[in-house]
Formats: structure tokens, sequence, C-alpha cells
């Protein structure tokens, strides 16, 4: 069945096809898929045919087909809806009296995600699904209809994998994050709760993630140094998932550069940044993107090879399978007793030693997205990252929520977007673009954060007339519909 969805008084669509002419300085983002300034491929007095759960036509509505059904917007602004790449749903208690006691001065260090971790360990799984399952239906009522949900609160085998499991009915997006901090159990035995990280709990958790992620960060007593995190990354990269980074969030440190290293997709927070760091990130896209890899049906290979950091173990015998929307590849490197199976793209070999796809370096595959989260700096009173000095040197942005009970307990996208855009001083335009399109290369997806055609029919209708609202009007509930897998789910 299809469905037109016309009298759209702004259709943002961050697709070329739709006048999208890149940055300020005339380039296109990687892949050319999305742009930012004024070149969001906005078609004004427009429509949107949705077919079989994807976009089927975007165009002005005066020359819009046919479709079997027709819904009239009135005007409204309609977007893509928000990828939020970076959020932790699952878990149990509550922190607000460490919210208040920041309000009075209290630095923000990290030490309260124990707290988290204990009330983790001792709910029931199904008190952990409700509230998993709450803030994700939070979020979709405020127009995300892609998100990510790390692990990080159970810190033994047996919670961190209960965490996963869950949040995999929840998304495909799942991020073991074993290596949060280190748990009061393990203060004087670090090494020893590496090797579990890195060991048994991974075996355990890794069928229920896509990636690994780990919290560098030399400036917090528990979290992990530069080669504590390495290890992490290493051992999560052979198990066949991809990596991601919590890097520089409390002080410059070698986060940024050790995600650059190992190819992560991305790595979060960002706010302390070196010329250094910020020369890395950008040399990480110099090799630019296969043509077409980041728009609907763009050549699956073209998100494989050096720098991209993924060869997921989707084959027999791994116990996950391909979950529809985004790609994944079989581990069939040498010695590994797997066949390619149809569907998935084969890593040709790995760099000597390494266990990993062809030494993880950049080049053909994608760079590391800087992704941004402001709720944080907003609930720890501390420094906003500087987005403009990001996007001066080229380097994409995402913006997330970083949903948590500690630094940030904010499931809105659109407040993420007001923050940055204010406090961060980001165009309207180039905040939105940083929470649908940056967000779905954060999480290197082809289908999601556009309205291109054949891109997945996830679409956020406001009660406004333009996109700018976001900022203009913050803190007000402009979400009038959210339209997920081409169905009306708000």
């Amino acid at each position: 069945m299809s469905v037109l969805l016309t009298n759209i008084g702004e259709l943002v669509t961050n697709d070329p096809a739709h006048g999208g002419s890149g940055p300020a300085g005339g380039g296109t983002m990687p892949g050319g898929r999305g742009t930012v300034a004024d070149g969001i491929g906005v078609v004004p007095d427009a429509a949107v045919v949705i077919e079989d759960g994807r976009v089927a036509w975007t165009g002005p509505a005066a020359s819009a087909p046919a479709a079997d059904d027709v819904v009239d917007l009135e005007g409204r602004c309609v977007l893509p809806g928000f990828v939020d790449s970076h959020s932790h749903t699952v878990f149990a208690g509550d922190r607000a009296a460490e919210f208040a006691a920041r309000m009075t001065g209290e630095p923000y260090t990290g030490g309260g995600i124990a707290t988290t971790v204990a009330a983790t360990r001792a709910a029931s799984e199904d008190e952990l699904r409700a509230r998993g399952r709450a803030l994700v239906h939070e979020m979709l009522a405020q127009g995300t209809t892609t998100v990510e949900i790390k692990s990080g609160y159970g810190q033994d085998v047996a919670t961190e994998a209960r965490t996963l499991r869950i949040a995999r009915e929840l998304t495909p997006e799942t991020t073991y994050l074993g290596a949060h901090t280190v748990p009061t159990e393990y203060a004087a035995d670090r090494a020893g709760y590496v090797d579990l990280v890195t060991g048994p709990m991974l075996a355990a958790c890794a069928p229920h993630a896509r990636w690994v992620d780990v919290f560098c960060e030399p400036a917090a007593p528990t979290a992990f140094d530069e080669d504590e995190a390495r290890a992490v990354l290493h051992a999560g990269l052979r198990a066949g998932l991809g990596a991601r980074v919590h890097g520089n969030q409390l002080s410059a440190g070698p986060g940024v550069r050790l995600a650059v290293e190992v190819g992560a997709a991305s790595v979060d927070h960002c706010t302390h940044l070196t010329d250094v760091d910020v020369a890395a990130l950008a040399d990480s896209w110099s090799g630019g993107l296969a043509s077409g890899s980041f728009g609907p049906g763009g050549a699956p290979s073209a998100d494989v090879g050096p720098g991209n950091g993924r060869s997921a173990d989707v084959g027999p015998g791994s116990g996950r399978s391909v979950d529809p929307g985004y790609v994944q590849f079989v581990d069939v490197r040498p010695g590994s007793g797997r066949s390619a199976e149809p569907g998935y793209v084969q890593f040709a070999d790995v760099g000597p030693g390494s266990g990993r796809p062809a030494d993880v370096g950049q080049g053909a595959g994608h760079g590391t997205v800087a992704t941004l989260l402001p709720a944080i700096e907003f609930s720890t009173r501390s420094p906003y990252p500087d987005a403009r000095r990001l996007l001066a040197a080229g380097v994409p942005v995402a913006l997330a929520t970083d949903c948590n009970p500690g630094s940030g307990y904010s499931s809105s996208m659109p407040f993420v977007v007001a923050l940055a855009v204010r406090e961060m001083r980001m165009s309207p335009a180039e905040a939105l673009w940083s929470a649908t399109a940056g967000g779905a290369l954060a999480l290197r997806r082809d289908d999601v954060g556009h309205l291109g055609v054949g891109a997945r029919a996830d679409l956020t209708v406001l009660d406004a007339p333009s996109h700018t609202y976001l900022a203009y009007r913050p803190g007000v509930p402009l979400i009038h519909q959210v339209w997920q897998n081409g169905t009306r789910a708000v």
C-alpha cells in the first residue's frame, strides 16, 4: 500500500537531489549524502510518497504521483526521523541527588556510575525491560526513530549480557560497554577487570551487540587509560564488533587519536580537543568515500575495507543474524572456518597479526565522526564542545542525547538541537543535519537520516512551518506526528 503525505510546507530531505550544495565552503559531506549550511535538501510546498516502508518519491506537491491513501499535513514541516547514536537507556535506579549536588558546585567525575551499577545488578529483567521500553517510547514521541543503546551498568558477565539482550529487543544498534568504568570490586585489580572485559564478558555479550565501546578518560580515576582502552577495542574488533569510543570528555587525552587509530565509527563527547586531535579526525576522512556509499542503494562494498573497523561475525555459529536496514559483514577470514553466506560482503584478509580488517587504518573506508553530546554539558555545567572548530576542519559532526541517569537524563533530540544552536554556535540547518544524517553516519547506516528515494520511511512532522523552529521555540512540544518504517507511530 502506498501513502501520499502532501501539503508539506517545508520538506527537509538531506538529499542532494533536492539542492544539497554542501557546507558553506562549497564541499559536500562524506559520500555526498546530506549537506549542511543552506544545503540540507529543502523542498517547499512538497509531498512524499511512502510504499512498503520506504520512501518512493519526494518533490513538489503539484507533481506528486497518485497513491492508495492521502494524508494532508496542512503546511507543516517534515524532517527525517532523528538518529540518536549514543544512549544508555537500560538501567535501574535514580541519581537525582547527584544532579542536585552538581548544581551546588560538586564537579562531575564519572564516579557516580557505581550507584547505577549497584541498582542495575539488583534489578529484575522485567524492571530493566520496562525502563528501557519507556525511554525508547519517550524518544519516539520526540521524533527519534533510530536509537543506539549501550550496556555498561552491569560490569559483571551476567548483567552486561542481560542488558544487551534487552537492548536488542529495542534496537539493532546495541553497544557492548563493559569498559564503562572499573567496578569497586576490581579497584585494586584493574588488569583483572580488563581481562574479564576482553574475555568471558565479551564472549557472553558479543552475540547481542553490533559495537564495542570504552570510556577512555585518564582524568577519571575509574575510567580507562590508553593501553587499557586499546586492549578492549582490539578484543571487540577481533570478535567482529565495530568500534566506538567515549573520549576527551573531561580533559584532552588519547581517546580521539585512539578512535582514529582503530577506525572507530565515532568518538563521542570531544569536549577537550587539541589541534592534533582535530587534525586526526579530519585526516581520517581525507580518502573520502566510494561514490554512492552513503545513499539509498549505495554499493555495500563501499562500506568495507581499511578503516571501517567492522567484520561483524554474523555467519553460521555466531548466534547472530543480520538485522534489516544495515550492512554487516561475515567473518570469512582465512582460518575462520566459515564461507561467505549470500548477502554478506567478505573481507579479503586482515592486517598481519591484528585479527582485524586490513589494519583498521583509514583510506577506502569511513573516517571517524565526532559525536557531540551537549545535553551532558548542560547537565554537568561543563564547557561545551567547539563544534565550529570541527566543522571548519571538515570533520563530520553528529549530535546525540547520551540519555543516562547520571550526567544527562534527557531523551530529547529537539532539546539537543536547540542546545547545539544556542551554545555551540551551529546553524539550525547544521544542527538538524548532525541530528539526522550525522547520526546515521556515526552508525554507518545509509538507510536512515535522510529522505532520499529508497531510504527507510522514518519521518518526523513538526507542528511548525520550518525546521528552524526546533531552536527558535526550545522546550515547546513541536512533534505532531512520527512515522517509522512507513507506519504512523505517533
